[in-house]
């Protein structure tokens, strides 16, 4: 159970922690100073969505996302969200197509072999179904924390540590709830994928909990050490960079690596979650169909995504807000459904 439940954990992990995550924009653009307290109740939210999302996974036995949206949002709006995730994948998954590609040309390889390297080592991954991302992010996420944490901890320590939390001074606690929004669509798309495949109730609040103090402890460390360096910031795209810019160029390199590594497993994720919807429809391996999805991507990678990323974003950070709240008020629900 335990080893099960640290599985799901990495799962969980490996899709959250993605490129915008573990570069420090995504925590800088929605938390930064007086954010000690959002980052808390993130935390708690998060845990909470996970163990409502793998609990009605674990009793349906589901393998794709359909079912538990449509015991969230009712057979209507289900359709609307079935759309919404599969855009979401596709273009999040076509962008890290072309992250990678784009970051390895910093070891000067061309931006077109970089995809290809990405896209063909997706494909392998998928030889394995299901086993392949899970035995994947069991492998790769606890490097990429020890590695990020240690980085974290190792510029705390050249600070003094001088991590406060004053609980006076947290005007920014309404961002737990639209940063815990705008990453639930994944979050469905890929515990929904793996409901046949938990076996106990005790798997489920491992990783739920797991995941969600891990995530919250890495989001206030990294936090803590992003307002240290918050007039540098503006300086690089990679806020990771402006603490990273007094340590050795290697130490660069090195996250870099780490960066291409949260790009691959965001990829993973995204075309795990659209493979896992669409493998009902036709009779071929998850292989196969990962396959003709990264083809179909590719050719847009050389599109700019950045406008149609401008538009989106801001709609699905709108339009979570009401599947986060359907999550966090379906236990109730289905208590009082019980009841009466």
């Amino acid at each position: 159970m335990i080893k099960a439940g640290l599985k799901w954990m990495c799962l969980i992990i490996g899709t959250m922690i993605g490129a915008g995550y573990a570069s420090g924009r995504e925590l800088w653009e929605f938390f930064g100073s007086e954010s000690g307290l959002a980052i808390i109740l993130f935390s708690i939210l998060f845990s909470i969505c996970c163990l409502v999302i793998m609990g009605i996974s674990f009793r349906q036995k589901t393998i794709h996302y359909l079912p538990v949206l449509q015991l969230l949002m009712g057979k209507k709006l289900t359709r609307l969200y079935d759309y919404m995730i599969i855009l979401y994948l596709f273009s999040v998954t076509v962008i890290m197509l072309a992250g990678g590609g784009a970051t390895l040309e910093v070891v000067n390889l061309p931006y077109w072999l970089g995809i290809i390297l990405i896209s063909g080592l997706l494909i392998v991954l998928f030889f394995w179904d299901t086993k392949g991302i899970t035995s994947m992010n069991s492998l790769v996420v606890p490097v990429l924390i020890v590695f990020l944490v240690g980085i974290l901890l190792s510029f705390q320590s050249l600070q003094g540590f001088s991590i406060t939390l004053n609980l006076n001074e947290q005007k920014n606690w309404p961002s737990a709830f639209t940063f815990t929004a705008l990453n639930i669509l994944p979050l469905v798309a890929v515990l929904a994928g793996i409901g046949s495949e938990i076996k106990t109730k005790g798997e489920i609040w491992i990783a739920s909990i797991g995941s969600g103090v891990t995530l919250g402890g890495i989001s206030f460390l990294y936090n803590e050490s992003l307002i240290r360096v918050a007039h540098d910031i503006m300086f690089y795209e990679i806020p990771l960079f402006a603490i990273l810019k007094h340590y050795p160029y290697v130490m660069v390199l090195v996250m870099s690596g780490l960066l291409w590594v949260a790009i691959y497993t965001t990829a993973a994720s995204g075309l795990f979650g659209l493979a896992t919807r669409f493998r009902k429809y036709v009779s071929v391996p998850l292989w196969a169909l990962a396959f003709f999805l990264i083809l179909s991507m590719i050719p847009l990678t050389k599109i700019g995504f950045s406008t149609l990323i401008a538009v989106l974003y801001p709609l699905y950070g709108v339009l979570n807000l009401y599947i986060l709240a359907s999550i966090l008020l379906y236990p109730i629900a289905r208590n009082y459904d019980n009841e009466t």
